[in-house]
């Protein structure tokens, strides 16, 4: 169902006509880059962590940028534990290699890392291993429900 409620999501929020759907897997930032025809730095990838015994928040980043552990653990107070393929998509409602920030299946804290706000579009995953949808930073922002603007990913080369 995770394709189906990104769909009525976005359907809903007058972004669905910016779906792609792939013949091929988008489940890897490089995966992804190679579908749509763009530099990996422009996949927007979403990541949930452990945030106590039962919850999550996710942090969504650029493609090039991996998270700094120590940035993470001073801005919320945690140290950075990726969930298990299980638990995100019982937090998130979607499962690995398809994640995005939306239609969430939990009310989690979202929040887009600084490294998106280099690009003019992004492109997070749609619900599924095999999509994506094409949004400025600020549409993210907008319709990811974020919380906030953070610095905890780090480019790398």
């Amino acid at each position: 169902m995770s394709y189906e409620s990104v769909m009525a999501y976005l359907e809903q929020k007058g972004y669905a006509d910016r779906v792609r759907l792939f013949d091929v897997s988008s489940a890897t930032v490089s995966l992804a880059a190679k579908a749509l025809g763009c530099e990996p730095r422009l996949i927007a990838k979403t990541l949930a962590f452990k945030k106590g015994e039962d919850s999550a928040i996710i942090i969504v980043t650029a493609g090039d940028t991996k998270i700094n552990n120590g940035e993470f653990k001073r801005r919320f107070g945690f140290k950075p534990t990726m969930l298990s393929a299980e638990e995100t998509e019982r937090h998130t409602g979607h499962r690995v290699g398809g994640v995005c920030p939306f239609a969430l299946s939990e009310d989690l804290e979202v929040y887009l890392d600084d490294s998106l706000r280099r690009f003019e579009t992004v492109y997070p995953a749609a619900g599924t291993s095999n999509s994506a949808v094409s949004l400025t930073p600020d549409e993210l922002y907008t319709l990811s429900g974020a919380s906030g603007w953070v610095s905890v990913g780090k480019i790398i080369e």
